[in-house]
């Protein structure tokens, strides 16, 4: 059975920037009024990371804007907020940043199946101007192909 989730926000850029080699599913601490305002899809990705501070996953530069019907309970759109990540997933995640080149990004925000806000993160890699040429390349030829055959089967 598939899973439903309602996305959010997503990081397209990320996919633009870093490989990704790995995917990490983590709950979010939220206020009650940040969670009405990503009921509005009032999340913004751009220029985020994660990073591991002291055991504990903290997501930087995520803005979700202040909730329309909110009151002075609304909170800063852009603090920092903790992920909710197992202690297994916190020590790897811990060993893996210490290496040269590997940051936490991440990919997209979603409603999980039970209503719940996640986050999905990412174990990234940079990507290296040439690296993104190349991705930009094969993007094109895949689409110059698929536009070929769709031609060819109109035909």
């Amino acid at each position: 059975m598939p899973r439903e989730e309602k996305l959010i926000a997503s990081n397209k850029k990320a996919f633009h920037d870093y490989f990704v080699d790995e995917t990490f599913e983590a709950g979010i601490a939220l206020s009650g009024t940040e969670v009405k305002s990503l009921r509005e899809n009032r999340a913004t990705l751009r220029d985020t990371f994660a990073i591991v501070r002291k055991g504990e996953v903290w997501l930087h530069n995520v803005h979700i804007a202040a909730y329309s019907h909110g009151n002075r309970s609304n909170l800063q759109p852009d603090r920092n907020r903790k992920l909710l990540l197992h202690k297994k997933e916190i020590r790897y995640l811990i060993g893996k940043t210490k290496e040269k080149g590997y940051t936490l990004v991440p990919l997209k925000i979603y409603f999980s199946a039970n209503n719940l806000v996640k986050v999905e993160i990412g174990l990234a890699r940079g990507k290296k101007l040439y690296d993104k040429r190349d991705s930009l390349a094969d993007r094109d030829h895949k689409r110059d192909v698929e536009r070929a055959l769709k031609e060819r089967t109109r035909g």
